[in-house]
């Protein structure tokens, strides 16, 4: 399982698109600054929208593509479905990952 994921700094904050195969990791790495980036720089670290895809490159290629949305559009999917752009991992409901467990 493969994951595109937006995250943000706050409710229409900063927004950082990413891909990963352990969408729980990849999360918990962004809010303990594990990696000095542009999420870290920028205080970027609230999981507000993911998708799942079965193959890394389908994951990627959605991801490149985010990436070419106008900002509104990029809002508008959020919003679709999270309105209240709630932190998805403080939510425990992300998927479970054999070596993390529920995070």
């Amino acid at each position: 399982m493969f994951f595109t994921y937006m995250i943000t700094s706050q409710h229409n904050g900063t927004l950082y698109i990413g891909h990963t195969d352990d969408l729980g990791r990849r999360i918990f790495e962004h809010k303990h600054k594990i990696f000095k980036g542009f999420a870290t720089k920028h205080g970027v670290d609230k999981l507000v929208w993911f998708e799942e895809f079965e193959t890394r490159d389908a994951a990627f290629r959605r991801e490149r593509q985010l990436k070419t949305w106008k900002r509104q559009w990029k809002i508008r999917l959020i919003e679709i479905e999270n309105p209240d752009w709630v932190d998805i991992y403080e939510l425990n409901v992300l998927p479970v990952n054999r070596d993390w467990g529920s995070v």
